[in-house]
C-alpha cells in the first residue's frame, strides 16, 4: 500500500502518507526507508511535459549493431548514457539489438540528432525511427 500510494503522488509529506495507509508517522517512516534500503524504492522524481518544454517530437528509434561483440554492445550502453535527448534505452530481443525513445524540437532536429549522434554511436550498422503521433498511455506505473 505504501508502495501504490508513493507510486501514485511522491510528493507526499511523511504524516499524509501514513495517513493514506493507517499506520502512525514513525513506522511508516521506518517502512519507507526499509523499502528504499532494499532497493523497491529507487528515486522520487517530478513528470515532466515534454512539449512544454519544448520537445515536440518524440521518436522511437531501432539500432542495429554491426555484430554482437559484448565490448561493443557495452562501448555503446557506455556512450548512450551521456546523451540527454535519449530519455530511455532497452536492449531488446529480436530483429534489432537496442530500442531507444528519444526527444527532439522538431523534425528537423531530430533528423540531425539522427545523423550526428546515434549514428556516430559506437557499432552502429543500421537504424530505423518510427515516430509518435499521440501518446495514449505515459504512466510509468507498475502494476501492484
Amino acid at each position: 500500500m505504501i508502495l501504490a500510494a508513493l507510486q501514485e503522488d511522491a510528493r507526499l509529506t511523511s504524516a499524509e502518507l501514513a495517513e493514506r495507509v493507517h499506520l502512525t508517522h514513525s513506522p511508516c517512516w521506518r517502512r519507507v526507508r526499509r523499502l528504499e534500503e532494499r532497493g523497491f524504492i529507487r528515486a522520487y522524481r517530478a513528470e515532466l511535459d515534454a512539449a512544454r518544454l519544448g520537445y515536440d517530437v518524440t521518436a522511437f528509434v531501432s539500432v542495429n549493431l554491426e555484430n554482437h561483440r559484448a565490448d561493443l554492445g557495452e562501448a555503446f550502453e557506455r556512450a548512450v548514457q551521456g546523451i540527454p535527448q535519449i530519455i530511455s534505452c532497452h536492449n531488446v530481443s529480436g530483429r534489432y539489438d537496442f530500442f531507444l525513445e528519444v526527444v527532439a524540437r522538431d523534425l528537423e532536429a531530430f533528423g540531425a540528432f539522427a545523423r550526428d549522434v546515434i549514428r556516430a554511436l559506437p557499432g552502429v550498422k543500421e537504424i530505423y525511427s518510427s515516430f509518435s503521433l499521440r501518446a495514449i498511455k505515459r504512466e510509468r506505473r507498475l502494476p501492484l
